[in-house]
């Protein structure tokens, strides 16, 4: 074989990988969405055979003669970017996929399932004490998986294996400067809010609106975005879940919301966060599909997208005054809204204790208590046992709030009893770099929040998906965020976006 022909089966592989991928991903959000109660133990032998034949895929010894094969060969330099970087993507894919033994692949993926129905349970009954015999399990297995990945990955701990599972190449070390750096600007901020005697009044969000009538809203706001959820030759659906999330891949990408009756806004703004992730996925390279590449580049470029829709968009006055004639055409209980009103009430500023209800500016904190817990339970400084009065005391230092059970303390996310530890630093890394775009956008086209007035979303869609969507995988996060950016991982250009929204607002 030559090498562009051992280069075309190497990709086929992948292919194979990234279908059955998808498939995986369909299974996962039946679970969460459409699966019985009683249906879980099944469930969980069902993703264990799925993982364990996913994992053969990825570990066929053909792909290691193939990478091998091509990578000897002396025209590998001729090779383009693109080949170049899909032969890098599935050899780190090989080397750590090999690394893993498959019984402890299956072993994580039947005892994840498990630890998740353990938890909604625990969750209800407000007990840590039932979720933690199942997380201690979970943590032992992924600590043995990380031990294994840090070797391969090369990285300085256990912990930092994982977080590059997420958030390829970025380092503890960055991640706690940078932390840092915003916790002590959110926290000027939050002092000059707090001080101010111009305080939003959030009580138009907490008229009812019944569940009905928010679906109607929902799809309302993924058509205004541009994902499609409705129309015959739609590629997006929304559905029902506790926890809102988004699952898919370029032609069936799929969001999920929570509709509560008292708290119409909840809705609202997941749905345009979840609909950031959407429009990500199915404005990747449609050449580049089935391909390493074609795949989005990291969880926090994706979360940066989603918390660009949710807030940048969705949180200003610009995106209200061409949609709320919308919402309230649909929900005739919010006819007497006031745009001006509406637009202090989404950006009220208060310290709470749960993150995804969180405001704009204190939800970092939220995400930064998980970061420190996460890294020193995995060096060990924390044991299992320690995790809700560590997470209380965070919660009363950082945020000032008591926290009354564990339902709204330490088992709030599914993220734990899922496994999905590194996962966390994520949700504010998006944020930084959702600051860094915005700022480049603001550069870039300096009407677009007129445009936006006036409901037009396709400049800032179009700039998105040339500079980043449309990227893939082809770059290294932090690469990619200096190519659309200019500039390396900083909080700076996020903190002076809220600084400027939010005095005007409380005008400070």
């Amino acid at each position: 074989m030559n090498i562009i022909q051992s280069y075309n089966e190497l990709i086929s592989k992948a292919k194979d990988a990234t279908v059955f991928g998808t498939a995986e991903g369909i299974i996962h959000w039946d679970m969460e969405t459409m699966m019985p109660p009683g249906a879980v133990e099944q469930r969980s032998l069902q993703l264990a055979l799925l993982t364990r034949f996913h994992h053969q895929m990825s570990t066929d010894p053909k792909i290691g003669k193939l990478l091998a094969a091509i990578q000897e060969n002396p025209k590998y330099e001729t090779l383009g970017q693109a080949k170049k970087r899909n032969i890098f993507l599935i050899n780190k894919i090989y080397r750590e996929q090999t690394s893993l033994p498959e019984k402890l692949v299956a072993e994580l993926a039947k005892q994840e399932a498990i630890t998740v129905n353990v938890w909604k349970k625990a969750k209800a009954q407000k007990k840590f004490s039932l979720f933690k015999p199942d997380l201690q399990k979970l943590l032992n297995l992924s600590r043995e998986a990380a031990e294994i990945l840090m070797k391969v990955k090369e990285t300085k701990t256990p912990y930092e294996a994982l977080i590059d599972n997420f958030e390829p190449k970025m380092t503890v070390d960055k991640i706690t400067v940078t932390f840092d750096a915003l916790q002590r600007g959110l926290k000027q901020l939050i002092s000059k809010i707090q001080a101010s005697s111009n305080k939003p009044d959030s009580a138009i969000l907490y008229c009812s609106v019944p569940a009905e009538n928010q679906r109607k809203i929902a799809q309302l706001l993924t058509k205004t975005l541009g994902y499609d959820t409705a129309s015959p030759a739609a590629h997006g659906r929304i559905d029902e879940t506790e926890h809102p999330f988004t699952t898919g891949y370029y032609d069936d990408v799929r969001i999920t919301t929570h509709y509560y009756p008292n708290n119409y806004a909840s809705s609202i703004f997941s749905v345009l966060h979840e609909s950031g992730h959407a429009l990500y996925e199915q404005n990747l390279n449609p050449r580049w599909k089935y391909q390493p590449i074609g795949s989005t580049c990291s969880y926090g470029v994706h979360e940066s997208q989603s918390r660009f829709y949710e807030n940048v968009i969705g949180r200003s006055k610009e995106f209200w005054t061409s949609f709320m004639p919308k919402l309230k055409k649909v929900s005739p209980s919010l006819a007497n809204v006031e745009l001006d009103k509406f637009f202090r009430a989404i950006n009220k500023v208060e310290l709470s204790k749960i993150r995804v209800e969180a405001d704009e500016v204190t939800y970092n904190l939220h995400v930064i208590i998980r970061f420190e817990i996460e890294r020193d339970l995995f060096a060990d400084k924390i044991a299992v046992n320690e995790l809700p009065e560590v997470w209380n005391q965070k919660y009363a230092d950082y945020l000032g709030v008591k926290v009354e059970d564990d339902s709204e303390g330490v088992m709030q996310d599914t993220h734990w009893a899922s496994g999905l530890y590194g996962y966390f630093p994520s949700y504010a890394l998006g944020n930084i770099y959702s600051g860094q775009i915005t700022a480049t956008i603001t550069k870039d086209l300096p009407d677009w929040r007129n445009q936006l007035a006036l409901g037009k979303l396709s400049p800032v869609n179009d700039w998105l998906k040339r500079n980043i969507h449309s990227q893939g995988d082809l770059y290294d996060p932090e690469e990619l965020i200096k190519k659309a950016t200019g500039r390396n991982l900083n909080s700076e250009p996020y903190l002076q976006y809220l600084n400027e929204k939010y005095r005007s607002i409380y005008g400070f």
